[in-house]
């Protein structure tokens, strides 16, 4: 079968061959003519040999080919026939008849590119012509871009591009045409530059892919065309020199052939600019081949290759390390020799060429290539050489400079170089690195200057590009560039249009994307001392930029904006990426790192987190400034790059670092202390820059440089810092002073192998030649010397040397100074040669270096530094900046992105902040306000994720204005924030940081807070966080907004209406209600409050840092009212937060709890009057102890804060005792098992009487201060504990709990009680018998808990206040759980149990009410003990009970507080009373069993130290005694049922079988302390209403005391005040015989003591065998004192004679009585009263009379009137007690009674019993002035 092919060219001969025939010029010819015209039979030999082949491929493609491309070369042919040639031949470049690995496939294309590029024919019309030259420019497209392309040579590229550049710059030719040349070049230049990466594909022989070979005409993608198919030469190893030299290029000879055009245009097409583009001259060719060679080259040894791989086309490395592809492992020859013997290949001219293998590129079509020859040279594909002719010629059209340079031109070269750098990494390849940093960056930056937009934004864009991927070796380039971008956006210029900044802030956004640019940028330019600091500058500017001057918002601002954003961004990406991946792999495989690196590379730029892809990045950017594009690549290109990276890692080990860091990554502090040393250098540099001498001093002093001076050092420094003054350098250096720094500084150059006038230019640039003739000899000379030493003394004498440079500058003023050639005609060559005859040595110069040197002056001036203006200062900065870039100052260092974003957002946050604070306080637009949003949150992030607290706090504050909160007043509030978008979004946004970062907020709290309390005020809170618990409201809630705030929640509901009514009418009769609009906005308002969750504040605080809780606290505690401005609601809400926060907290509340204690101690114990604040206070202590005792750490602290509560002004807690009675009660319910300390005890119960009962305060809570002005703040607990409180109290308006336990302990110290001690603190010990009671009770158990109460009294004692009834039934409910609950009674709570109880019995006596009067006139018990009041205290107490008359001092208005008591009242009251008699009934029968147990259980206890006894000693003092004592007091009740039931409970406990076991002393003491106090207080009219109960109570009281005297007699005998005891009790008798109105008594009494009469009589106690009589003393006694009231009764009971009583009547007998029990009015000595004898005249009778008084003859005794109260009102002395006691003596002879020892010792009386007990007023026995009248008894 025919070749298909075959039959395509043979239908194109017809068609071209058709068109010529059919010309006017072949009409007329015959057939035979057509064999002679050459053109038509090349065809028909064509048509011949066609014919006889099968296969096209049989044939050369020049075959073919000839015959159209002679017609394509005839000038004689028409433009038509030409196009019709043209098509064919674009056909079978097209249909890819011409076989790419054809031996002759390379001369066939080398031809065809030279008959296209070269076609001539006749001009018809232009139109007609262009069609052709359209063709043309396809046929050179498919050409270049088909794989046949390949082949093409050098010149024949550069032929191609020549002819299309002449295309598009000739302006006859239509807009069409140019434009499409324009596109042809583009695509031809894409082409190019995107192979010089496959370049390396030959040195790796990466093999094909089994794909077809047939190239497929499709539509260019963006990625490496598919098409391109790269011979074996490419360039990549020097050729042979003779293959160069035998080919006919040089560089000196443009390219001569030109493109043929229409004659009428042939004359006008010239070259377009005077380089034109040159082909490569050997020299180049040589350099660039070198240079790449180098560059790529890999020196594989076996093993070095990837690992194997079963895919197919993955490299496989086998041992050798030879390379074979899978698929064409046939065809495919091994290399390693080649590549491993790369040196010699580079060295040896004549080795073998790489080209000498096949090559099937990456969409496999294989060359084998041959050198084909063409006029005896070997043709050699096209490489590197073309693309830098290509490259220069495409820089030297963007030149401004260059007159040819029309915009046309300059704005297609700036096209094209795009293409360029968008194609192809340049970096490696050093000869065309070198034109990008000088031409190419240099003309870039002259374009900016220019004022055309086009041309501006193009050269913005290829620096874009260059900076993206070459910015490591564009260290100075960047400064300059970015510094020009600075001047264009601060420009004042008006011409300047303002598009062109945008565009200038367009092109820093887009390279502040650039990943790791910013951090370059930081560390290479600001961390350099001799750099500008370019990123703060720009920093600052783009903030500055960022606030609009008229207030309106432009482009340029936001853009300014989106910059800073920028580094915003990248920093928080960087910050999520750490968090997320915060454990790092470390080792990890070369592939894995591979592949990260090449998956995270985004479009020539890697935006990479990790640690391997920074290495990657690291090593690849640094060394070769390759960046790799994202471009979909097959796996053969992949594995290439991973093999060219491997290479680069394995080559070069670690990338450069600049001198001044001491590794490639140095941490902040490094980075740090650079910075502030180039701070110190600036300032040195301009010190130096005025006055020299200055600079240098002053950078000594810093240390900068060493003192002594050092000239190398500050040689080193004047050569290194650009930016000294060069003339100030000139001036300090040729100093006579500074002979040997000039040497120094010579000897910083290096000059060694340059020639004199080189050497002498870089000299003269470093600094500015001062013009005096001896300091320009004396810096010559210098230089002279060292040039000509280090050279090796090519002159005769130094002086030749020293002469010639002198003649240099001569000649370079000569020829460019222009005042000299104004006057002169510039020296010639002659001229300069004749001037040197024998100035060397007499000999001459080298002729020909003088002239080079002549040439190089004339060509190119020596600047003088700051001489020149213009193009010459521009181009002498420019070389400066080139030779430092060459220099170790040019290192550019690459990092990982995010390496210093610490550093970076340090500098950049406060300008970001403020300038988002500006754009979303300004801006209107959604968008723009959500991007500051969003800007506000990632600051917010970064500033967390380092911890910058300052930076949140700023942020937080700047929010908090625009939330409008705290500018608009509560009532304005929820209309203004509800319509107000913006406000709720920054209010949102507050709300979610601080939920989500709240850890680093600091100062920002108090603004929150401060939101947070507006909020409250204007009710758009959610209800849940204004309710809070409260203890007495029902539902355990209370809202903090209340509905009217009255000035105390006592006022009544009345006046609370009427205030409103009077208040509110004029206002609301002028309003209609609130606004639908105003109702949509508080509706908006709150649904934005409830999105911002206001509370998790608080219940998410349990997450936060210490630090930020404590912050927070603190902003909740500055909340507190002041005396301005006092709004108490404001501070209970806080106070609230506060509380539940410390509640969430509780885990960790030990560490602010000193905090917390401090601020309720200021709001409690401060409080002069109770307000809601307080209650609050109050009421949040509370909870916070329920909710913290369980804690072990912090409970005992708890507990001692509640004494704030005892601290507290007593009217104010008062006003609380529901709230506090009610939380106590919760307390002990939830929590008395974890109170185990008595102290914690004695608080709690002291609470429970001051609150229940009303009474004081212990003294030693009560903070006093005599100047409340002065407050000397709190102080911690451990600070106090050493002051006493009587000192302290004087400096402070509040104790703290130590200091209050510490007074506490002092007042319940056990003493060793002395008879001096007792006497002193009030009474007198005259017996042994009590003295006990003050003892520390042997049991070891606490001492009584306040030694001086009178224990000779029902009462304790206590000064009874006003209580509440609540609040009493309250407590006593809370006294009741812990009695009933066997395990809540402990050792260490049972005593304060008992005292508690009393107290409430106190309390609750008479149902606890008592008159306004009674209160005055009762206020103290006389015979109570109470400490002295002073009179200043004492008028307070009645004016604040004058008071409480007006108005109940209650925190609640009862209804029961009125003066008369509503009977609901005494049901109540009556309930409580019963409750604590069966609370004291109880305690007393289990006390037995209770203290047994105890004492079974406290083995543990003993190491302790404590000891329980269960004996009945101690059961009487602690428990007994005091209980029966409370029952006694309830007997003396004004409610009958009371008085009865209490009686019953007395009767029962008395007789009650465990008080048999007590011994006589402990039943005295129950006479003493029990019954005759009852006695006593029921002779009282307690009950006036009642007379008939009364009696009946007085009589069961009297059986009583017979009773128990009767059952107890035994014991009661052995006592020795018996007599005392029983005279007691017949004086009762007495007084209640004449107590009664009715017969009651009359009758219980004598039968009551005849009982007792008849039992004594039985037991023989009134008989002694002694007596004269047979009957006792005491039988005599009894009868004298019964005779008093019961004068018959002797004979009824006894029908014996009475005894007659000589010398006194009956009427004396109470007069001896009295003598026997006569008070004494003031206090006696402490040393006993000595006995007064008895008469010796009569023996028998006992003398008793009353002790002396100490007060002496002059002052008369102090009168004591007699009341039946009890209550008598003396003068305070001073001792503690208001009455001294009795002192009973002794009887003078001793009552022998049955068996009874003698009475030898007194006992120790009540002194109220005894006054009670006399019939008659008491009136003092005067001072005996004679034995003989003391009275006597018989």
């Amino acid at each position: 079968m025919v070749d298909k092919n075959i039959y395509i060219v043979q239908g194109e001969i017809i068609t071209v061959v058709s068109a010529i025939k059919r010309n006017s010029r072949w009409n007329t010819h015959t057939p035979l003519d057509e064999e002679q015209d050459p053109l038509l039979s090349s065809f028909s030999h064509l048509k011949e040999t066609l014919n006889n082949i099968k296969e096209l491929s049989d044939v050369e493609p020049n075959v073919f080919l000839r015959p159209f491309l002679e017609v394509v070369r005839s000038e004689d042919t028409t433009g038509p026939i030409t196009g019709l040639a043209l098509t064919s031949v674009n056909k079978f470049l097209s249909y890819g008849l011409i076989d790419a690995n054809h031996e002759a496939a390379a001369e066939a294309i080398e031809n065809m590119a030279d008959a296209v590029t070269h076609a001539r024919f006749v001009g018809t019309d232009p139109a007609s012509d262009e069609v052709v030259l359209m063709k043309i420019l396809q046929v050179l497209r498919t050409l270049l871009l088909t794989p046949v392309g390949a082949h093409l040579t050098n010149e024949s590229v550069c032929e191609i591009m020549q002819s299309c550049f002449r295309i598009c710059f000739e302006v006859r030719l239509s807009e069409l045409l140019r434009k499409s040349a324009e596109h042809t070049l583009v695509d031809m230049v894409q082409l190019l530059f995107s192979s010089v990466f496959y370049w390396f594909q030959l040195k790796m022989r990466a093999g094909g892919m089994s794909e077809s070979s047939k190239w497929k005409k499709q539509k260019r993608l963006p990625r490496p065309p598919h098409h391109m198919v790269r011979s074996a030469s490419g360039g990549l190893e020097q050729a042979p020199p003779t293959t160069l030299s035998n080919n006919n290029l040089t560089g000196e000879t443009p390219f001569s052939k030109d493109l043929s055009v229409p004659d009428s245009m042939a004359s006008s097409m010239s070259s377009p600019t005077d380089s034109g583009l040159d082909t490569c001259s050997k020299a180049t060719s040589r350099e660039d081949l070198t240079d790449l060679d180098q560059s790529s080259s890999v020196a594989t040894t076996p093993g070095t290759a990837t690992s194997p791989s079963t895919e197919p086309g993955r490299l496989d490395a086998q041992s050798e390390g030879r390379q074979v592809d899978r698929a064409q492992s046939a065809s495919v020859e091994s290399i390693p020799e080649v590549l491993e013997d790369r040196d010699s290949v580079t060295e040896q001219s004549d080795s073998a060429s790489i080209h000498d293998m096949d090559y099937v590129n990456p969409r496999g079509v294989r060359f084998t290539p041959q050198q084909t020859q063409r006029d005896g040279a070997a043709l050699i594909p096209y490489g590197l050489p073309c693309l830098r002719e290509l490259f220069r010629f495409l820089i030297s059209l963007t030149n401004p400079h260059d007159r040819h340079n029309t915009d046309a031109m300059m704005h297609m070269g700036l096209q094209l170089l795009t293409v360029a750098l968008e194609a192809a990494h340049i970096a490696p390849y050093q000869s065309l690195l070198g034109l990008v940093k000088d031409e190419l960056c240099r003309h870039l930056f002259q374009l900016l200057n220019v004022d055309r937009m086009n041309l501006c934004t193009a050269s913005i864009r290829a620096c874009f590009l260059l900076f993206e991927s070459m910015r490591g070796h564009l260290k100075f380039q960047l400064e300059m560039y970015l510094k020009r971008l600075m001047d264009i956006i601060t420009s004042e210029n008006m011409k300047m249009p303002y598009e062109m900044k945008e565009m200038a802030l367009e092109a820093l956004v887009q390279l502040w994307r650039i990943p790791s640019f910013v951090t370059e940028l930081y560390i290479n330019h600001d961390c350099d001392f001799y750099c500008s600091n370019l990123f703060e500058d720009l920093t600052k500017l783009l903030s500055k930029n960022a606030f609009p001057v008229s207030g309106q918002l432009y482009t340029t601002h936001l853009l300014s904006l989106e910059a800073l954003l920028t580094v915003i961004d990248s920093t928080e990406a960087h910050c999520q990426a750490k968090v997320l991946n915060s454990t790092a792999q470390q080792d990890q495989s070369a592939e894995t790192v591979l592949a990260e690196g090449e998956g995270s590379t985004n479009d020539r730029g890697d935006t990479t987190t990790g640690m391997q892809i920074s290495i990657i990045h690291l090593y690849v950017s640094s060394r070769t400034g390759l960046a790799f594009r994202s471009i979909a690549m097959n796996e053969i290109e992949l594995k290439v790059k991973i093999v060219f990276i491997l290479f680069l890692l394995a080559e070069k080990k670690e990338p450069t670092k600049p001198q001044r860091f001491s590794s490639c990554l140095p941490d902040s502090q490094e980075l740090l202390d650079i910075r502030n040393k180039k701070k110190l250098l600036n300032s040195g540099t301009e010190q130096f820059n005025q006055k020299p001498k200055k600079g240098i001093q002053f950078l000594q002093e810093k240390g900068l440089l060493s003192s002594p001076m050092d000239n190398n050092e500050v040689a080193q420094w004047l050569r290194e810092n650009p930016r000294l003054d060069k003339k100030q350098i000139g001036e300090f250096i040729s100093d006579r002073k500074h002979m040997e720094l000039l040497d120094s500084f010579v000897n910083t150059f290096t000059f060694q192998g340059l020639r004199i006038d080189e050497a002498l230019r870089l000299y003269l640039e470093a600094f500015r030649l001062p013009g005096e003739a001896p300091v320009i000899h004396r810096l010559l000379e210098t230089f002279t010397d060292t040039w000509h030493k280090v050279n090796g003394s090519p002159f005769m004498t130094n002086d030749a040397g020293f002469a010639l440079a002198y003649a240099v500058i001569m000649l370079n003023t000569d020829q460019h100074n222009n005042n000299v050639r104004k006057q002169n005609i510039p020296m010639t060559v002659e001229q300069f040669k004749k001037n040197l005859k024998g100035v060397n040595g007499n000999t001459d110069f080298d002729q020909d270096m003088l002239e080079d040197i002549y040439n190089a002056i004339k060509n190119d001036e020596i600047v003088m530094p700051d001489e020149q203006s213009g193009l010459v200062k521009e181009n002498y900065v420019w070389s400066v900046l080139l030779h430092r870039g060459a220099t170790s100052e040019g290192v550019f260092l690459h990092v990982p992105a995010g390496s210093y974003d610490h550093d970076l957002f340090t500098m950049t946050w406060g300008p970001t902040i403020a300038a988002l604070s500006y754009v979303f306080d300004k801006s209107l637009d959604d968008a723009i306000i959500q991007k500051a949003i969003a800007g506000f949150r990632k600051c917010a992030m970064i500033s967390a994720h380092y911890g910058f607290s300052d930076v949140f706090d700023n942020l937080i504050i700047s929010l908090c204005k625009f939330t409008t909160l705290s500018s608009e007043s509560a009532e304005n509030l929820p209309t203004v924030f509800g319509s107000n978008g913006k406000a709720q979004v920054a209010a949102k946004t507050v709300f979610h940081l601080a939920h989500r970062h709240g850890d680093i907020l600091r100062e920002g709290w108090k603004n929150i807070m401060d939101s947070m309390l507006q909020l409250f005020r204007a009710e758009l809170l959610p209800k849940a966080m204004v309710e809070v618990e409260d203890f007495v409201e029902p539902n355990g809630k209370i809202s903090l907004q209340r509905e009217e705030t009255p000035s105390n929640r006592g006022e009544s509901a009345v006046l609370s209406f009427v205030n409103w009514l009077t208040l509110s009418g004029a206002e609301q009769s002028g309003l209609r209600g609130p606004s639908t609009e105003n109702q949509e906005a508080k509706q908006a308002a709150m649904l934005c409050i409830k999105q911002c969750d206001p509370e998790k504040l608080i219940t998410e605080s349990k997450f936060l840092q210490l630090e930020s809780l404590q912050e927070l606290m603190k902003a909740l505690i500055s909340v507190t009212p002041d005396e301005e401005t006092y709004d108490e609601e404001d501070a209970a809400f806080c106070l609230e937060m506060l509380l539940r926060i410390v509640m969430e907290n509780r885990d960790r509340v030990s560490c602010v709890w000193q905090t917390v204690r401090d601020h309720l101690c200021h709001l409690c114990v401060q409080a002069s009057e109770s307000c809601f604040l307080v209650e609050r206070a109050v009421v949040g202590l509370i909870r916070l102890a329920i909710r913290l005792l369980r804690r072990e750490d912090i409970s005992s602290q708890v507990l001692l804060s509640l004494r704030l509560l005892l601290m507290m002004k007593p009217h104010v807690l008062a006003r609380v005792s529901r709230e506090v009675a009610y939380g106590l009660h919760e307390l002990l319910k939830t929590n008395a098992a974890n109170i185990h300390c008595t102290d914690d005890w004695f608080t709690l119960f002291s609470l429970i009487e001051c609150i229940g009962a009303g009474i004081k305060p212990p003294a030693s809570f009560q903070v006093t201060s005599t100047s409340p002005d002065i407050d000397t703040g709190a102080q911690s607990d451990s600070e106090l504990s050493s002051h006493h409180h009587s000192e302290v109290s004087l400096d402070r308006g509040y104790t703290s709990d130590s200091e209050v336990y510490t007074e506490h302990g002092k007042s319940r110290m056990p003493r060793s009680v002395t008879d001096v001690d007792v006497a002193s603190s009030g009474w007198l010990v005259v017996g042994k018998d009590d003295l006990d009671i003050n003892k520390v009770p042997a049991s070891g158990s606490k001492p009584l808990l306040n030694p001086l109460v009178n224990q000779y009294s029902l009462t304790l004692g206590q000064d009874m206040g006003f209580h509440d009834t609540k609040s009493l039934i309250k407590c006593v409910e809370s006294l009741s759980f812990i009695v009933r609950d066997a395990a809540h009674v402990t050792p260490e709570n049972f005593e304060l149990c008992v005292k508690a109880i009393r107290v409430f019995v106190e309390a609750s006596l008479n149902g606890g009410y008592r008159t306004h009067e009674k209160k005055k006139n009762h206020k103290y018990d006389s015979q109570k003990s109470r400490v002295r009041r002073k009179p200043r205290e004492k008028e307070g107490a009645s004016r604040r009970a004058k008071a409480s008359s007006q108005r109940p001092s209650r925190s609640h208005s009862d209804d029961e507080e009125d003066e008369g008591v509503p009977a609901s009242y005494h049901t109540v009251s009556l309930q409580v009373s019963q409750d604590l008699l069966d609370l004291m009934h109880t305690l007393h029968t289990r006390a037995a069993s209770i203290y047994s147990s105890w004492a079974q259980e406290q083995r543990h206890l003993e190491v302790a130290g404590k000891k329980i006894e269960a004996d009945s000693q101690t059961l009487w003092t602690s428990c007994w005694c005091p209980l029966l004592q409370g029952i006694a007091w309830l007997c003396c009740d004004a409610r009958r049922q009371v008085r009865m039931q209490a009686l019953t409970y007395l009767q029962r406990a008395l007789l009650v079988h465990d008080l048999q076991t007590l011994d006589a002393v402990e039943w005295e003491s129950c006479f003493n302390k029990v019954l005759f106090p009852l006695l006593t207080k029921l002779l009282d009219n307690i009950s006036p209403a009642d007379v008939g109960g009364m009696e009946e109570t007085r009589m069961r009281a009297c059986t009583l005391l017979s009773k128990v005297f009767l059952q107890h007699l035994s014991p009661l005998l052995s006592l020795p005040t018996f007599a005392a005891l029983w005279l007691t009790i017949l004086d009762f008798m007495d007084k209640y015989m004449h107590a009664g109105s009715s017969d009651l008594l009359l009758e219980a009494i004598p039968e009551s003591l005849k009982n007792m009469l008849l039992v004594m009589d039985t037991a023989g106690i009134f008989h002694s065998v002694d007596s004269r009589t047979g009957y006792s003393d005491l039988w005599e006694i009894t009868w004298e004192r019964i005779n008093c009231f019961l004068p018959n009764l002797r004979e009824e009971l006894f029908k014996q004679t009475v005894i007659p009583q000589p010398g006194r009547g009956p009427h004396t007998t109470p007069a001896s009585i009295k003598a026997l029990f006569s008070p004494i009015s003031s206090p006696p000595p402490a040393q006993a009263p000595s006995p007064v004898p008895a008469a010796p005249t009569e023996p028998k009778t006992s003398s008793r009379p009353a002790s002396s008084s100490p007060v002496p003859p002059s002052t008369p005794p102090m009168p004591t009137p007699v009341k039946m109260s009890p209550q008598i009102s003396t003068p305070l002395s001073h001792s503690h007690m208001s009455q001294s006691p009795l002192i009973l003596q002794p009887l003078a002879s001793h009552l022998q009674v049955g068996g009874v020892p003698p009475m030898s010792l007194p006992i120790i009386l009540n002194p109220a019993l005894i006054e009670a007990s006399s019939p008659v007023p008491l009136l003092p026995a005067p001072r005996p002035t004679d034995l003989s009248d003391t009275p006597e008894v018989k």
